[in-house]
């Protein structure tokens, strides 16, 4: 259980951190316009990593997503 413990905290996390680049990527389509390129571009690294993570526990190694904030611990 401890395997699937930590690779769910940190699935968590990496989503917990798209929501808030998400967000954070609307305020400047409000803004500037340039959201629009950021937000396609976290969409795709993050069906990207998700799918990374997916092969990578798949193997049993834990995956550790890139530009997370470690919320939960």
């Amino acid at each position: 259980f401890a395997f699937v413990n930590e690779n769910g905290k940190e699935s968590l996390n990496f989503q917990i951190s798209v929501a808030i680049y998400m967000l954070a990527s609307s305020v400047l389509i409000c803004l500037a316009g340039l959201g629009f390129i950021i937000m396609g571009a976290i969409a795709i690294a993050a069906l990207v990593f998700v799918i990374i993570a997916a092969i990578e526990a798949n193997k049993g190694n834990t995956y550790r997503y890139p530009l997370t904030i470690r919320l939960i611990s």
